[in-house]
């Protein structure tokens, strides 16, 4: 008993000497993560504003002033607010760059968690909590790069902006980005901006394996099929029952494979992937690389879920519905098919694919009107590229960094649909599980998290003195 008591005192002050030995300045940005991630910002309970109003009170503690700084909101929807701030750069003519964050997070479920997942918890090595990952590890270190700026008299060539906005994770919630794209566009202009989606994987033992910069992602459509029937009474089936028309409908949908595609992004994802992979693997890339219609090398390669998305437009069904009673035959069934769109196709050329794979002119194909404009893939620019790879062989050598396409969906597409060509960053690495973004438990290295931190601001220095 005492041994084991020893022991736990041991391995506290063991985890608290851990958690003592950081810089002054990471010290300074814990607190500032600590109070983003401490606020709530879900849809249902949070304020995004509340948060935009925190993070605008430090930068002006750290010298911005009324005019640096900008918290917006409309009346309709007073609590799902934004930050925008700016550090004037001394080049005039030089268009600003633009940070891109969201302050808002995933619903979180007390009683499923086993930490509460809004308050930052210190454990093992990782930070736990609702956002201590996607996106309020980013957002801090947006908030915390400009307030290091001004602290150290930095003078930038180039203006810096920032936004940090709500509703990135709610396709039916009001959309800070998209608000400020279609009526601040003054606010936000810029040459081009920095956003989630890129970063880094480290395996179990805390190895780096590869890093990402997001350079272009996929269209989110979702469609409603349905089908529809008279009924009857159970005891008395008939063979047009709504419920196996959709079933049929939605079976070849599973089966239908929408083409192999290459964008100058994918295509220099894959080049440069095609050495580090086995060598059956890497004849196949190789071969789909040469030939995006050999179906036996697309067979291959697909075998690997992320790579199978990453070549083509997919659709999947994600809810389904049906019937009205336990003893009568269905009148209706319906379902939801939420596909991700390569980029360069359009919602009606995949809704016309998967009509024709359906085969059933009783099945009813609706698109699920959304207000999100088509996803417009930035250049893959060597001015973008270059020094972040410059920069990540310098501080993670070895590590191989690539060009990526998100299968997901981010804020970008409503910037790149205004003409601000937008990147995901890499900096941080993440398990390759994800750290339970989206899900229960959510966590991130603390090592990752803070040399992210040291990786993107020198990122941000760099591209803001360039000409």
């Amino acid at each position: 008993m005492r041994a084991a008591v020893l022991g736990a005192v041991l391995a506290a002050m063991s985890a608290q000497q851990a958690q003592a030995e950081i810089r002054p300045d990471q010290e300074s940005f814990r607190a500032l993560y600590k109070e983003l991630v401490e606020t709530n910002t879900t849809l249902s309970s949070g304020s995004c504003t509340l948060a935009a109003e925190r993070l605008a009170a430090r930068m002006k503690a750290a010298g911005y002033t009324d005019k640096d700084l900008t918290i917006f909101s409309t009346p309709e929807k007073p609590k799902e607010g934004g930050l925008v701030a700016v550090l004037s750069g001394t080049a005039k003519k030089s268009k600003p760059i633009l940070l891109l964050g969201h302050l808002d997070v995933v619903e979180a479920n007390r009683a499923d968690w086993t930490r509460d997942p809004f308050t930052l918890i210190e454990e093992d090595g990782y930070f736990y909590a609702r956002g201590a990952s996607d996106d309020k590890a980013q957002s801090a270190i947006w908030t915390d790069t400009l307030i290091r700026f001004k602290q150290e008299g930095f003078k930038p060539k180039r203006t810096i902006k920032m936004a940090l906005t709500c509703g990135e994770e709610t396709v039916t919630a009001f959309n800070g980005a998209g608000w400020l794209a279609k009526n601040r566009r003054d606010l936000i202009d810029a040459e081009y901006a920095l956003n989630e989606g890129g970063g880094g994987r480290v395996g179990p033992d805390g190895t780096r394996s590869v890093l990402s910069m997001q350079v272009g992602e996929k269209t989110v459509a979702n469609f409603r099929l349905e089908t529809t029937n008279p009924g009857g009474h159970s005891s008395m089936p008939r063979p047009d029952n709504a419920i196996y028309s959709l079933a049929a409908a939605l079976t070849n949908i599973g089966k239908y494979e929408f083409p192999v595609q290459f964008s100058d992004t994918t295509r220099s994802f894959f080049s440069r992937l095609a050495p580090t992979l086995p060598p059956k693997m890497a004849t196949a890339v190789t071969a789909l690389l040469a030939n995006p219609d050999d179906k036996a090398a697309d067979a291959i390669v697909s075998v690997d879920p992320t790579l199978h998305s990453t070549l083509r437009t997919t659709c999947v069904a994600t809810m389904l519905d049906g019937g009205h009673a336990m003893n009568a035959l269905p009148q209706r069934a319906r379902a939801i098919v939420n596909c991700r769109i390569f980029p360069g196709n359009s919602v009606e050329s995949v809704q016309a694919k998967l009509a024709s794979a359906i085969n059933d002119s009783q099945v009813s194909i609706t698109p699920i009107i959304e207000d999100r404009p088509l996803a417009s893939p930035p250049p893959l620019s060597p001015k973008i590229f270059g020094p972040a790879e410059k920069l990540a062989a310098e501080m993670f050598p070895g590590v191989p960094m690539l060009p990526t396409m998100s299968t997901g969906a981010t804020d970008g597409i409503f910037l790149e649909a205004v003409g601000i060509p937008t990147y995901g960053v890499p900096g941080i690495f993440y398990d390759a599980d994800g750290g339970g973004i989206h899900g229960l438990n959510e966590r991130i290295r603390v090592k990752s998290l803070y040399d992210g931190r040291d990786y993107l601001f020198r990122l941000v220095k760099i591209y803001a003195n360039q000409n």
